[in-house]
Formats: structure tokens, C-alpha cells, sequence
């Protein structure tokens, strides 16, 4: 009886090492999960880096087509620059005789695209390179000389003149000009004569860029 109690302790005892030696075929499978979950997580990672960096770039290539855009769309509106004017905001009569020259300030403002043209001194001053044209117009009563000239920087680049006209003189005259940035152009009254208007506004000035260069 001993003797079969010790062998069935014996029996006992290594079957509870083997159990304690041998790990679980359950605990693998979790591990073997825990694996393959780990790889996962790691290809996304992988991926979601890979979309934040397509994003930045993406966000960058956005910001830098905008800045484009402002860029273009600032030079196409420096690009566009017009004006015309009547020489009396309201009301009639004669400007001049002076005993000096006088340049001619277009009050009544038709249109001024580019704010180019200062109706407060009559000038003209250039945006941007490019060729201009200009055109003015001088209408005077009879006895006294009308004679009005353009200018760019002060020099006279052409003239209308109508010597003590008998009842009416009318004048006009028109050139191309090529610009610098800052040349600024008017037109002038000569010394001892005049020129007239009315709300039909026929002493005028006029401009625009014809194209950049």
C-alpha cells in the first residue's frame, strides 16, 4: 500500500512539472496576435505619416498657387490704368488769361482706373512702364488766344493754338508716349490766353496705358 501511494505521488509530481514546463498553446496564439497586431499598427503608422507628409506638401503647394494668384491678379490690376476728365467740376467760364503759364487742373473726374491721375494738381504720374496715349481737348470764345500744350516732365511734347478766333476756337490734339515709372504728365496754359467750359465739358484731358513694356 505504501509502495502504491509513492508511485501514484511520483505520477503526480511529474505530471505537474510538465504542466508547469510546457507554456500554453493559448498564451501563443495571444502572442502570435499581439505580433501581427504590432506589424499593423506599424504599417499604419507608416501610412499616416506618409498622408501627413502629402498633406503638407499638398497644403504647400496650396499656399504657394495662391501667392501665385495674388501676384497675377495684383500686376493684371496694375496693368489697367485709365483716366479722363473735364476741366470745371461744375458750373462755366473762362480759365486764364494768366501773365505765366498755368497747368490746367481736370476737375470733373470721368473715370480715374489706377488713381494715376491727381485731380488736385491737374498731373498725370505713370504707375508702370509702358507706352500711353493722350488726348486733350481746348475750347475758347472769341479775341483771345486759346493756346495749351502737353507736357511729360515739364517738356512740351505737342500744342493746340487757335489765335483770337473770331467767335469760337476749338482744338485737339493727341500723342503716344513711352513711360518710366514716376514721368508725369499735365497739360499747360500758355501765358495771355484761355480756354473755356461748361457742364458739355469741351476743355478735357484724357489717358491710358496701351500696354506694359
Amino acid at each position: 500500500m505504501a509502495v502504491l501511494l509513492l508511485v501514484l505521488l511520483l505520477c503526480a509530481g511529474s505530471s505537474i512539472a510538465e504542466d508547469l514546463l510546457t507554456p500554453s498553446m493559448d498564451i501563443i496564439a495571444e502572442l502570435q496576435k499581439l505580433k501581427h497586431m504590432d506589424e499593423k499598427i506599424q504599417k499604419l503608422e507608416e501610412k499616416l505619416t506618409k498622408v501627413l507628409s502629402e498633406n503638407e506638401a499638398l497644403k504647400t503647394l496650396v499656399q504657394d498657387s495662391q501667392y501665385k494668384l495674388e501676384t497675377v491678379q495684383k500686376e493684371i490690376e496694375a496693368k489697367k490704368v485709365a483716366f479722363s476728365a473735364g476741366l470745371l467740376a461744375s458750373g462755366l467760364g473762362n480759365t486764364g488769361p494768366t501773365d505765366k503759364p498755368k497747368i490746367l487742373e481736370y476737375k470733373k473726374v470721368f473715370s480715374n482706373v489706377g488713381s494715376a491721375y491727381d485731380s488736385n494738381t491737374g498731373i498725370f504720374t505713370a504707375p508702370i512702364k509702358g507706352a500711353y496715349y493722350f488726348r486733350f481737348y481746348a475750347h475758347s470764345h472769341g479775341a483771345t488766344t486759346m493756346a495749351v500744350s502737353l507736357l511729360k516732365n515739364g517738356e512740351t511734347q505737342c500744342s493746340v493754338h487757335a489765335w483770337k478766333p473770331v467767335s469760337n476756337g476749338n482744338g485737339s490734339n493727341g500723342v503716344v508716349l513711352t513711360l518710366e515709372i514716376g514721368d508725369q504728365i499735365s497739360t499747360q496754359l500758355w501765358k495771355n490766353t484761355w480756354v473755356y467750359d461748361d457742364p458739355e465739358s469741351y476743355t478735357s484731358f484724357s489717358g491710358f496705358l496701351i500696354f506694359p513694356l
